[in-house]
């Protein structure tokens, strides 16, 4: 089992929460390719979008439904800062995660959170676990409490 996997699967038991990564037999590094694999709508899908602060200097996670799209504008109001992309460095040393398989939680330093309210409208969505092939299910209140990621309207519906 890989680092990031760990972390993950730790700081879900630490929270009380029963729950075991799947892995996929194929990648689920898109939004799309996670659906897939699930078997779920892809607005079920909890994708991990981090902006890096302009003024703070830190990550800023956006836990994002997969049909959507984040919205910069919205985005920037929301985060209280200016937003710029955020480079592979940057991630890695706020959440320990590679692009492509960030997670939502079992990050290596704290993180500003926001959520989509879209995934609310779920009784179960899945999250990336830390590697390109494994995602985990997740009530979407439990996410938005143990990630301490506020629900905002910072999204653009890809629709």
């Amino acid at each position: 089992m890989s680092k990031s996997l760990k972390r993950v699967t730790r700081a879900l038991q630490e929270v009380g929460l029963d729950i075991t990564p799947l892995e996929m037999s194929a990648e689920t590094r898109t939004a799309q390719q996670a659906a897939d694999a699930a078997g779920c709508q892809l607005d079920q899908i909890a994708k991990s979008v981090i902006f890096a602060g302009l003024t703070s200097g830190q990550a800023i996670l956006f836990i994002t439904a997969g049909g959507n799209q984040v919205d910069a504008t919205k985005a920037n109001t929301a985060a209280g800062e200016p937003l710029g992309k955020a480079d592979a460095a940057l991630i890695r040393a706020q959440t320990g995660f590679a692009i492509g398989g960030v997670a939502p939680v079992g990050h290596l330093n704290p993180i500003r959170a926001f959520i989509d309210p879209r995934l609310l409208d779920f009784d179960e969505i899945f999250a990336a676990a830390g590697t390109p092939r494994h995602i985990f299910p997740i009530n979407p209140k439990d996410l938005a409490r143990i990630s301490e990621a506020q629900p905002s309207d910072f999204i653009t519906s890809s629709k």
